[in-house]
Parts: structure tokens; sequence; C-alpha cells
């Protein structure tokens, strides 16, 4: 009995010592799994609001719904718009989920495409709403492209204008062509003008989407519209925080529909990195920054200038 009860005291005390190391905040793979979990801040939305065949009615006002990354879906009157539409197929890890499919898009007259990178014109999404879109609209180059893919496209110069049912557009500049900066990205020269906005008149008011760019005089001297697609981020080739900044203050009773912002799971890059509660310290009139979650619609409606 003493020879069966040592036995059991030994395998009672191994068993004590390896249930404490498994426990051990010092153990190697305790210590491994707890620096997997941690990650840098990211600020990001709250959940997304699904829509559907209501936002497609004709109605007496101008409604926009962000749709996540720097989309924007507009209808004005039953007049629709999308902007840089990316639905599906992107590159990178999403923090948000999108409001809609494109095989739920019942129609679109047209969509608006800001320059050629991938968050902003999205091949695949393309693909799957031209059953649904009467036409394309972009820069000269972007135009090329989409020849390419056999869409109905247009190409415009900066400051050209066009219509889309009651809508008068016009593209204005982008200063946004930074592959040159970078040895080896691509064989292409990029141009300027390779990239724009869009100045968009509705009957409810002006819309003004940016785009990407790097702050630009220009941008400081348009007349007041009454909605602004913001970008924020402060990434060297968008605006940057502080030029983000300067545009709101430039025209401070705007309301500023944040976008290019808390979509995508990288917190080390910059472009996708905005702040809302940092821009609110910053601008004039906070109360007028619209933190959308995907989905969200906003009623367009002219400001007092």
């Amino acid at each position: 009995m003493k020879a069966k009860n040592w036995i059991f005291t030994v395998a009672t005390f191994l068993v004590s010592i390896l249930i404490v190391q498994a426990q051990s905040p010092t153990n190697g793979k305790q210590s491994t799994a707890t620096e997997k979990k941690e990650k840098k801040y990211q600020a990001r939305p709250g959940k997304t609001q699904n829509f559907g065949a209501e936002a497609f009615e004709v109605s007496d006002k101008t409604t926009l719904r962000w749709l996540g990354m720097a989309g924007f879906f507009i209808n004005s009157r039953g007049t629709i718009l999308m902007v840089d539409p990316l639905l599906e197929g992107f590159d990178m890890p999403l923090l948000i989920d999108f409001p809609i499919a494109p095989k739920d898009v019942l129609r679109l007259d047209a969509v608006l495409v800001t320059h050629a990178d991938n968050d902003h014109y999205s091949i695949p999404t393309n693909r799957d709403l031209l059953r649904v879109t009467k036409e394309y609209h972009s820069t000269i180059y972007v135009d090329s492209l989409m020849k390419n893919e056999g869409f109905k496209s247009f190409g415009h110069t900066i400051g050209d204008q066009f219509k889309v049912g009651h809508l008068k557009i016009k593209l204005t500049p982008a200063d946004h062509a930074y592959q040159n900066a970078y040895p080896g990205m691509s064989k292409r020269v990029f141009k300027n003008e390779d990239a724009c906005g869009f100045w968009i008149e509705t009957p409810d008011g002006t819309i003004w989407a940016p785009g990407d760019s790097r702050l630009m005089k220009e941008h400081l001297e348009f007349p007041t519209p009454d909605a602004i697609l913001f970008d924020f981020s402060d990434s060297e080739w968008h605006f940057t925080l502080e030029g983000a900044v300067k545009i709101a203050n430039a025209y401070p009773n705007t309301p500023l529909l944040l976008n290019h912002w808390g979509s995508v799971d990288s917190p080390d890059f910059a472009p996708f990195n905005g702040d809302p509660e940092k821009l609110k310290k910053l601008v004039v009139n906070p109360q007028r920054i619209y933190v959308l979650v995907p989905g969200e619609a906003f009623t367009l409606k002219k400001i007092k200038k």
C-alpha cells in the first residue's frame, strides 16, 4: 500500500506541474497566441444596412448611400448613379459587408469612375453591373480600359461636362499619378488627367466627389457644394489629413460624407485608415460630419451659402 501511495503522490505532483506550465503567461504557445490576437486599432463603421428594390424607386428627392470603400449610390428623383462601385472581388481582407450585391442592382443610368485603382475601378463589380448599366464615364485613360472590357463607356478630359438624365456632371482635377514615383510599378507614364473627380448638379443640390488626389489649389476655389464625398486619410497621395481639413474648412457649412475609411483590414496602410473622431476635433462645424454605415441613406438638401 505504501508503494502505491508513493506512486500516486508522484503522479499527482507531475500533473500539477504540467497544469501550471500550460496556464503560465510565459508559456511559448500561449504568448504567441496572445500576440496574434493583438492588432493595431482601426476605426470602423457600424453594422451595414442592406438595401434593395426600395432604393431604386422614383421619388421627389436625392438620396445618397455609402457603398463602403470609396463607392456611393445616388438616386436623384429616379436617375441613378454609382460612383466608384466596389461590391465584390477585392484583393485585400475587408472589415465591412457590402450593402448590396451586383446581382441585386436593378438599374443604373450610369457608373462614374474616378481612376483606375482597383478599389475605385473594380473590374469584377463592373462586369457584373454591365447587364443593368446604360453607360460608364471616366477619364480618357480609364475609358480605354473600359472599352477593352466591352463596356459602353465615354472618356472625358478634365473640365468636360456631360448629362445623365437631368443631372449635369463635370470632371474636376486630381493629382494621383503616384505610379511614377515608384520605379518598376508600371511601364506606363501616368498623367494627372488619368484621374479625376466629379461635380454632380442635381435638382436638390450639388455633390462633389473629389476622387483620390493630393491637395490642389483648385480644390479650395470651387463654388460651395451641398455635399462632399469626403476622403480624409492621412496619405501623401491623397489630401493628407491636414489637406482634408483645409478643404473642409474652405466649405465650412457643407456636409462631409466620409468614405475611404474603415473598410479594409490593413491597419498600417494609411489610405484606408482615417479616423472620424480625429477629424471632428479639427474641422469647423464638426456636426456636419456624417459617419454613415454602408448602405445608410443620406438626403441631399441645398445649404445656405
